[in-house]
């Protein structure tokens, strides 16, 4: 049904947008989470993020074809902070819109400044819906959310710009604190998700888009300096699911651009390589999905530019079938299809889309053909840019999904992508996912890294150590030998901890000649302090799974010694690691402990599980 509906409607034979709101669709319950790779509803189905890119709110061309200028906000109203087409048909109209073409959920993406900004939308720009009239941007916002949602679609909400204005150049908006300092763009983030909290199908936060480098700088990946994205997405995905809203999926896009897109300088589109060997481990587990971009004239190597900013690297367009393929699952998709890594997530395609004018023969019409059977095989999340478009400026930019003339009408011209487009809304697995065994990374390469709620409120257990703890009903499954990061994994709940930094509960010589902090009795090991790269204390919590069962020690001070195929990943990349095996539970670190010894740790007490 939902195939003959997307081909009706983008193939041009439905003429108008119905008059109401379909009604809520019951199919699904929020909140949504995840399990492995896939994201699922509050009953554990599967809820495949078929959306589209719904812009304007963060700046943009809007109220029928008009600029948003400097002028229209001194003269006292805003044009472009509004999602476009709110001037040409209702929101109840736009959203069946939306329904009608088969998506399940709408990316609706904002600007810092829209949050804040008090002038009242210029009453022409919501000229379809007079019941915005007088409002601020973010009232309007409010309602178009409300409208999305009652009509039965998820909404995800994506700060796309600091200022308000079109993305996505060197334009200010590069990076989260270009424009703003990262606590402002922290507290922007608590004020919208503390917003919406009490809507269930509001179900995501998309935290920025498109991190790429300034004039003279680039993000980084793990660096610890305020350039990091992986520490701020870190930082405020956990603030948001502890402060604001304990519900929403964290998603965390890869960075876009690094290095001078020059010939002859180094220079690349990340994307989510960077998750292989440092990947996010949020307070509240089930709630980590990755976002990445994909257009057909950007490419692995190249900015999108034309002319200042060109270089003579290929564009995704340049690349066969095959290259393709292998350049996106390298890039990004091998973080959903790779499963039971310490990165395994769902992966969401949040951007991509091809001009619907291209001719027949041409290079974007066979990569958005390859680029969507990739989607299909890969079973990947996707969000389409954009969904609204407007019949006058068809002919010089057909982007969008659907098309409104100046009286509110849907466009009924045929449209070449409409069998690709039904063919990928029809596919995908649906119905129930199994849970899974987390696996997770711990990386207190720059402080702390205390991934459990129960112990951010509790006081510092370790003071002036780094401190490193697994989430809730996790347990540690691996440590490495140096560079303190470690691995966890799932398990029953634990409750009350302490902390161990003698071997005062040492009962057998199990790593002869080594100091040993075991925990005791019914407990097992959940976390771990360090100076600089020497032990420090362990943290032991008691489980039902630690029944003392047989034991043996696992040496890792001369090379890796982990079980079979690795469960988990490699969580430290390049160093020696020990791990447990899946029917054992870490139970005791032991550490050279002679004067003048790094106290690295060298081996792990491994015992049973029951």
């Amino acid at each position: 049904m939902r195939a003959l509906l997307v081909l009706t409607l983008v193939a041009g034979l439905l003429t108008a947008t119905p008059a109401h709101a379909a009604e809520p669709d019951a199919g699904w319950e929020g909140p949504l989470s995840t399990r492995g790779r896939y994201i699922v509803d509050a009953d554990g189905n599967r809820f495949k993020l078929r959306s589209v890119n719904w812009h304007g709110a963060s700046g943009t061309y809007n109220g029928s074809g008009d600029v948003d200028t400097d002028a229209n906000h001194h003269a006292g109203e805003n044009s472009g902070r509004v999602p476009m087409g709110l001037d040409r048909a209702p929101l109840t109209a736009i959203a069946d819109g939306f329904r009608a073409i088969g998506v399940t959920s709408v990316r609706l993406p904002f600007s810092s400044a829209m949050v804040t900004d008090s002038v009242p939308v210029g009453d022409r720009y919501v000229a379809a819906n007079p019941q915005l009239r007088g409002k601020t941007p973010l009232q309007v916002y409010d309602a178009v959310v409300a409208a999305l949602t009652g009509a039965g679609l998820a909404v995800i909400l994506n700060n796309h710009t600091t200022t308000t204005r079109w993305c996505c150049g060197v334009d200010g908006n590069e990076r989260w604190n270009t424009s703003q300092s990262s606590q402002a763009w922290e507290d922007t983030w608590l004020t919208m998700a503390q917003r919406y909290r009490g809507n269930p199908r509001v179900v995501g936060a998309d935290l920025y888009n498109e991190v790429r480098r300034t004039v003279l700088d680039d993000p980084n990946w793990g660096w610890g300096n305020d350039h990091d994205w992986f520490a701020a997405s870190q930082r405020l995905g956990d603030r948001i699911l502890r402060e604001a809203n304990p519900d929403l999926l964290i998603i965390v896009e890869g960075i876009n651009w690094t290095g001078i897109p020059i010939d002859g300088f180094a220079h690349e589109r990340p994307t989510l390589k960077p998750v292989r060997s440092l990947s996010h481990t949020l307070a509240r587990s089930g709630k980590l999905v990755y976002a990445a971009h994909f257009y057909d004239y950007t490419g692995p190597n190249h900015s999108g530019a034309s002319g200042i900013g060109e270089t003579s690297d290929p564009r995704y367009r340049d690349l066969s079938r095959d290259e393709l393929f292998r350049v996106l699952q390298r890039d990004a998709l091998y973080v959903a299809t790779e499963d039971g890594q310490h990165f395994t997530a769902p992966v969401w395609i949040s951007e991509f889309g091809v001009d619907g004018n291209a001719t027949a023969g041409s290079v974007q019409r066979t990569w958005f053909t390859n680029f969507t059977d990739f989607l299909v095989q890969t079973d990947a999340d996707f969000a389409y840019w954009p969904a609204v478009g407007f019949t006058e400026n068809r002919a010089v930019n057909g982007w969008g999904l659907l098309f409104w003339d100046r009286a509110g009408v849907l466009s009924s011209a045929d449209d070449w992508r409409a069998p690709i487009w039904n063919r990928l809304v029809a596919s995908g697995r649906s119905g129930p996912v199994d849970p899974v065994t987390p696996w997770s990374m711990l990386s207190p390469d720059h402080g702390d890294f205390i991934a459990s709620l129960r112990l951010r409120a509790e006081p510092d257990w370790d003071s002036g150590a780094r401190k490193a703890s697994c989430p809730d009903g996790q347990r540690l499954a691996g440590l490495a030998h140096t560079g303190n990061r470690a691995l966890c994994t799932g398990g029953a709940e634990w409750t009350s901890y302490q902390v161990v930094r003698n071997e005062q509960h040492v009962t057998q010589d199990w790593a002869s000649g080594y100091t040993k902090l075991e925990c005791p009795a019914g407990a097992l090991l959940v976390g771990y302090a360090v100076r600089g790269a020497a032990m420090s204390s362990a943290l032991c919590a008691t489980s039902p799974d630690a029944v003392n069962g047989a034991a043996r020690t696992v040496w890792f001070d001369r090379s890796d010694n982990r079980p079979p195929g690795n469960p988990g990943g490699d969580f430290a990349t390049g160093r020696y690691k020990g791990q447990c095996g899946l029917g054992e539970y870490a139970a005791g670190i032991a550490y050279t402990g002679r004067i003048g010894s790094s106290r690295t740790p060298d081996a792990l007490l491994c015992r049973r599980l029951p």
